[in-house]
């Protein structure tokens, strides 16, 4: 009797297009950034557009303006953490309709249309706000910054919030170019970027795997899974820096120190990858 399993084709090709209104719950925050900003006037971004359809064609701004006001609603700052969620999240992917502006794309649009997007920005927070989504955490902005624009006598407004998290933004992205340059940030390393080269990689770690096995002595204390880098600090790093990726509970910051949280992730990430890849295989380090 065969084992019975659900199956996991990756090859296999849809029948029939994907609905995209089936990937997310009806209540998602991601459909309510799409019908807010449905409902705004975003005339000021197709005016710089050229009205004749000539030339490269360009990202939709209703489209981009929604990718960023649901990148900065949840917490994700940089361009390059936008551009990898549009590959990884469900929400990034329905607002995009399966587009993947680049980093770079992102970051023109951003500098091209600053004002407007943190006029924008403004009006969607205050939305929020008033829907109760900050105060129950859906919404990664700090609560307290919030909580002092609801008061009488609040100093700051909306927008000022917005342009706070926009300015944060460009600090972020600039940090993020002076350490990848034009690359992302989370590619593979040379070698490993096509199947082909990753499975021929694998195989001969294996091999070696194998014969540091036969050499080991029997009463040799257990291996453990190889990782990429030695780092006794990065899990602590990044189990620091989590909350930065999470939606803030009011009253929590969702930034953090740059180096510190992207170095560490980066670390981590390549450690768990291959700790798990390799350690299924097989494969013990000397």
């Amino acid at each position: 009797m065969p084992q019975n399993f659900i199956g996991c084709d990756r090859d296999q090709e849809l029948l029939l297009p994907p609905s995209l209104r089936e990937w997310l719950p009806e209540e998602h925050l991601a459909w309510f950034v799409l019908e807010a900003v449905g409902e705004l006037d975003l005339d000021a971004f197709y005016v710089a557009y050229r009205q004749d359809g000539w030339g490269r064609a360009a990202h939709d701004p209703a489209m981009m303006v929604s990718l960023l006001i649901y990148a900065y609603a949840t917490g994700v700052r940089t361009s390059r953490g936008i551009e990898r969620h549009c590959f990884d999240d469900v929400a990034f992917r329905v607002i995009t309709a399966n587009q993947v502006p680049d980093h770079a794309t992102i970051a023109r649009f951003r500098v091209r249309h600053e004002t407007a997007i943190a006029g924008l920005f403004g009006g969607v927070l205050e939305l929020c706000a008033r829907a109760g989504m900050v105060k129950v955490g859906v919404v990664a902005v700090d609560g307290t910054k919030i909580a002092s624009v609801a008061t009488h006598h609040a100093t700051r407004t909306y927008q000022q919030i917005a342009e706070e998290i926009l300015q944060e933004a460009a600090r972020l992205n600039a940090a993020e170019d002076d350490l990848f340059g034009d690359a992302r940030g989370d590619e593979l390393p040379e070698g490993l970027r096509t199947s082909g080269d990753r499975r021929k990689w694998i195989r001969e770690a294996k091999r070696r795997g194998v014969r540091r096995s036969r050499a080991t002595a029997p009463d040799a204390s257990p291996a453990r899974a190889p990782t990429l880098y030695h780092d006794p600090d990065a899990g602590a790093a990044v189990e620091g820096r989590r909350d930065a990726r999470r939606p803030a509970i009011e009253g929590r910051d969702t930034t953090g120190d740059f180096y510190d949280y992207y170095g560490a992730r980066q670390i981590s990430r390549c450690n768990t990858a291959l700790t798990v890849c390799l350690g299924v295989a097989g494969i013990m380090a000397v």
